[in-house]
């Protein structure tokens, strides 16, 4: 039978439960269970999708077009394993199930409620996965902090799995938060215990006590946890503040944060974990031989998390390099002055990549951003509306044909160079309706691409409403900014390069949601090897 692990977290908001379950779940994995984690947001947007990322950071799109929470990056990061809609639900996406059935006369004429109606569709939502039979363990990360009233139906639900489930089959881990006190020199375990009081009087007992701290538990602090939060000292773990986030799975491990989980959970000890490429992936990246900075050109850039795949990319592939990658974010508003300012904003950059987005803010300084990489033959990354962008640009430029634009950008514009796909002109509703998720792609012989992926047909994720205009192909291609990469579908351009420069390539795919520590995106390993020879 599956086994259930529930994540809740206490005290604050933003204490990790995103890395706690990605790390927990890496070291199962190591150990041969086949494991997967689901996230669960009390928000009632139905998805992540049309939120603005400085609201709630990245929306990260799947394979099968979900647009979820940023969290299911670091899932794929650390697993290695593709996520889908299932890994991904929100209080929005329960009440638009229930209220859609209520209309469908579903319950009978009895009056719906949020007991047990609401609940009944959160519990047959965490049980999808693990009735698959594909995995032995479901983590279960519950957003929200315990005590906020949006979270509420999440934890009885979880009360009632526990009861249904059995203590054998599933466990819960609080993590919690243990503030250190300068002035009195003292960790403080009071916001811990008053956190577990409000768990437990929601009728959730936690297993284990998951630690954030600055400073390391002393074993009078472990049993004091232990003794007041009822757990044994043994499940009191530390979660100490680490030099980054892949140091975690082995801070854990220390901790034998897997080895009590398995025990609470009977399950079979198979082996001690394999974490031989995980050590020589940390290895690389404590220890690198290079450095570059790359210019990220932004419009989110007060929100890291905004673009938290693409910093995340850059480690990986700069570990594969034994590269420190020092990425420099740059506001694309703040470019929008003379060329000639934008010249030295740039200057000592080793490579220049251009962020997704949408809408017009910050389109100049992109533009400028460009212009300066294409003509300075500085290493140049483009991503989605990056891609549309560089388009747009070398139109202007190059080209010569004056107002040259995107009509999400300017809808009147004589040169439409980017333009709304035809499907998507007649659609009203937002969320949900873009080219989301996976689409192959076929690249030509003799391109970067082609070196990079060493494969002629590839499969990647996308998230956007506005194309190239392939009326413009034949004059961009005489030009000499050729498509590498094609939709053979529908002959849509993926990838465009200018093969007389170093390396100036963009893609209308989203790269940055491959990248895994086990598997750095190819482009993301190119890109900064060619920022290395800059």
């Amino acid at each position: 039978m599956t086994k259930y692990i529930f994540v809740t977290g206490g005290v604050t908001s933003s204490l990790g439960k995103g890395i706690l379950c990605a790390s927990l779940a890496k070291l199962l994995q190591a150990r041969g269970f086949s494991v997967t984690i689901q996230k669960f947001d009390p928000y009632l947007n139905v998805d992540p999708g049309t939120l603005n990322p400085y609201e709630h950071g990245e929306c990260y799109v799947t394979d099968d077009g979900a647009e979820t929470d940023l969290d299911l990056g670091h899932y794929e990061r650390y697993l290695n394993t593709p996520t889908s809609q299932a890994n991904n639900v929100t209080t929005g996406r329960i009440y638009q199930t229930v209220i859609e059935q209520e209309r469908a006369g579903a319950f009978l004429g009895k009056t719906v409620q949020v007991i047990p109606h609401i609940t009944d569709e959160i519990k047959r939502r965490m049980l999808l996965l693990g009735q698959s039979g594909q995995y032995d363990i479901v983590l279960t990360e519950l957003g929200g902090t315990v005590g906020d009233i949006e979270s509420l139906p999440y934890v009885e639900s979880v009360r009632q799995l526990r009861w249904e489930l059995g203590k054998e089959h599933s466990l819960t881990i609080h993590l919690t938060l243990i503030p250190y006190l300068n002035a009195a020199k003292e960790l403080k375990t009071k916001p811990t215990q008053h956190s577990v009081k409000e768990l437990l009087s929601l009728g959730v007992q936690p297993d284990i006590l998951a630690c954030r701290t600055e400073h390391p538990l002393s074993i009078e602090i472990r049993r004091k946890l232990a003794q007041f939060c009822n757990v044994e000292t043994s499940s009191v773990i530390e979660m100490i503040d680490a030099e980054t986030i892949y140091d975690v799975p082995l801070l854990l491990h220390k901790e034998r944060l897997d080895s009590v989980v398995i025990s609470k959970l009977h399950l079979k000890d198979t082996k001690e974990p394999n974490l031989t490429s995980w050590k020589n992936f940390l290895g690389k990246l404590k220890n690198p031989l290079h450095e570059v900075k790359i210019g990220l050109i932004g419009k989110y850039n007060e929100l890291p998390d905004a673009y938290k795949s693409i910093y995340e990319s850059f480690v990986h592939a700069g570990a594969v390099n034994e590269c420190k990658v020092r990425v420099q974010p740059i506001h694309a508003e703040a470019l929008e002055g003379s060329y000639k300012d934008v010249s030295k904003a740039l200057a000592g950059l080793n490579g220049i990549l251009v962020a997704p987005g949408f809408g017009e803010r910050g389109i100049d300084g992109k533009l400028s951003a460009i212009r300066y990489a294409r003509e300075n033959n500085v290493p140049f990354f483009g991503i989605c509306l990056g891609m549309q962008v560089a388009c747009v640009e070398f139109a202007r430029n190059v080209l010569q044909l004056n107002g040259a634009a995107s009509t999400e950008v300017n809808p009147d514009t004589s040169h439409p160079v980017i333009d709304m796909m035809a499907e998507q002109k007649n659609i009203t509703q937002k969320g949900g309706t873009m080219r989301l998720g996976a689409y192959d792609c076929i690249l030509k012989k003799k391109s970067i691409a082609l070196e990079a992926y060493k494969n002629t047909q590839i499969s990647e994720r996308h998230r956007h409403r506005w194309e190239f205009n392939n009326k413009y192909l034949a004059d961009f291609e005489k030009a000499g900014m050729i498509a590498t990469g094609t939709n053979p579908n529908t002959n849509l351009v993926e990838i465009f390069e200018i093969p007389e420069l170093k390396w100036f390539v963009g893609v209308q795919f989203h790269p940055e949601l491959k990248s895994t520590v086990e598997n750095p995106h190819p482009l993301f390993v190119a890109f900064v090897k060619a920022a290395m020879e800059q």
